[in-house]
């Protein structure tokens, strides 16, 4: 049997390091991949979970047309710091955001 996949949604590297620390509290210790996942993780989340969620939230609030979770979560792991820099986030997407916008969110994520 298959497992049936029911909804996917975006999670930002903080809220998974939150996740992986809630599992290891249940279950007293990681599995390998688990283990590996918690390195990678402390290397490279830039904020802690809280602050994740509120900047997400604080983003979120800006109400950018087009701009998507799976944008927002984006930005949130890889903290840019310039316009330059986040445009390079989201050229990959199908996504156009004015400059005006990229300033604020830009605004936002500084006020870390």
């Amino acid at each position: 049997m298959r497992p049936e996949i029911i909804k996917e949604t975006p999670v930002s590297l903080p809220e998974a390091r939150g996740d992986l620390e809630r599992i290891k509290k249940r279950d007293g210790e990681l599995t390998f991949r688990g283990t590996k996942t918690e390195e990678y993780l402390d290397q490279f989340a830039a904020v802690d979970e809280k602050k994740a969620k509120d900047l997400y939230k604080k983003i979120e609030a800006l109400d950018i047309p087009r701009l998507k979770e799976a944008h927002i979560c984006k930005m949130i792991d890889i903290m840019p710091t310039t316009i330059n820099e986040l445009k390079a986030i989201l050229q990959g997407q199908p996504v156009t955001i004015k400059d005006e916008n990229l300033k604020k969110i830009l605004e936002v994520l500084s006020s870390k």
